[in-house]
């Protein structure tokens, strides 16, 4: 299930993955941020909470069209924070960064651990 942790008035996403992911969450996911560019914002910073994420439970599909979607539209991303408990996701992130260095135009993904919550808070809404 996925929810929003908190309503930004400006050009910021803030979400959390608890449990499971689904196809539906996903659709979700793309309604906010299609939102938040429908309200005249050029990028989106996106803050994603996965510490109570169960991927055993997640749909497949759902992951995957979110890979997809996310490729497709990363040029419409600011800032991403992704907020976890996770070795493999600190690991990933760094490079993720380089991958789409030359797509970023100044934007960046960070890391940050579930103790960090509110530096990531801070990272996506002063960006």
């Amino acid at each position: 299930m996925i929810e929003q942790l908190e309503i930004f008035p400006g050009n910021t996403l803030a979400v959390e993955v608890v449990g499971s992911f689904s196809e539906v969450d996903e659709k979700l996911c793309q309604k906010w941020f299609d939102q938040k560019l429908a309200d005249g914002h050029e990028h989106v910073n996106v803050l994603v909470k996965l510490d109570e994420m169960k991927v055993s439970g997640s749909s497949a599909k759902a992951f995957m069209e979110d890979v997809v979607w996310t490729l497709r539209n990363y040029k419409k991303m600011g800032h991403l924070a992704i907020v976890a408990h996770s070795k493999i996701l600190k690991a990933l992130i760094p490079i993720d960064n380089l991958f789409f260095q030359r797509a970023s135009e100044g934007r960046l993904e960070r890391y940050f651990d579930v103790s960090q919550m509110e530096e990531a808070m801070y990272f996506v809404r002063e960006s």
